[in-house]
């Protein structure tokens, strides 16, 4: 247990050294957020379905975007890299097993994920009057949920690559189309519905449409929750399947 309590500590204090990915993971959710504020007509009331501004939307695209980014663009290249070079296969000699080392990193990540999402609805709250969740219960689960789902989806990556660069390849090719369900391109609630329908079975078209639920102050429909925990087992499964340390 302290070995793996010392594994964490070092990688939060290396993860607060790349600012690369606290600036993609906290920072560029926020100012996404702030400058579509400043568009005169996404602060317009009824500039979204059911009478709401486009901004009001937007929250929760910010907060799944910061997820994408922790799980698909930062945690999958820093996997690879280590195994690449070798500190995973060296690890395993140690009374540190590669496994303490793999839990930091969801850990970590993971949690600048939330704290990122946390910043975004205060600035939403604070710039634009954007209403704070109704129903927080419910919008804490699937805010964990969608976590999860991001760092299974990039463990995934990082088992099916065998470097970092062809890691970082295939996570950036995957990220436009994951961006795409979880609306940012276009709001999963604004996409025409036989498109919605489509999107709501991906695991972040899923979480878009519940985050919006329980910020209305309503609980997420059934369908979405299972469509985010049948993602997360199916890809949980898999990565635990493919994954090596060396």
């Amino acid at each position: 247990m302290s070995a793996s309590v010392a594994v964490l500590k070092a990688e939060t204090l290396l993860f607060r050294r790349e600012p690369a990915a606290l600036f993609w993971i906290v920072a560029f959710p926020v100012l996404l957020l702030a400058g579509l504020g400043l568009v005169p007509s996404f602060r317009a009331e009824g500039s979204a379905p059911g009478g709401a501004r486009a901004v009001d939307l937007y929250v929760q695209v910010a907060v799944l975007l910061g997820m994408v980014m922790a799980g698909l663009q930062s945690l999958p290249p820093t996997l690879t890299g280590y195994r690449e070079k070798g500190i995973l296969r060296r690890m395993s000699t140690t009374p540190v097993r590669p496994s303490a080392l793999l839990a930091a990193q969801v850990i970590v990540h993971g949690a600048a994920a939330l704290a990122g999402g946390l910043l975004v609805i205060a600035v939403g709250r604070l710039l634009y009057g954007v209403a704070l969740p109704a129903n927080l219960p419910a919008y804490t689960v699937t805010l964990v949920l969608a976590v999860l789902v991001a760092l299974v989806a990039g463990g995934l990556i990082a088992a099916l690559t065998r470097t970092a660069k062809a890691c970082t390849t295939a996570a950036t090719i995957i990220f436009f189309p994951t961006a795409f369900t979880a609306g940012v391109y276009v709001p999963v609630q604004a996409m025409p519905e036989p498109l919605r329908e489509v999107v709501e079975l991906t695991p972040f078209g899923a979480a878009a449409q519940a985050l919006g639920q329980a910020a209305a102050g309503d609980w997420p429909e059934p369908a979405h929750v299972a469509v985010m925990l049948v993602w997360m087992t199916v890809l949980a499964g898999a990565s635990a399947r493919w994954f090596r340390w060396e």
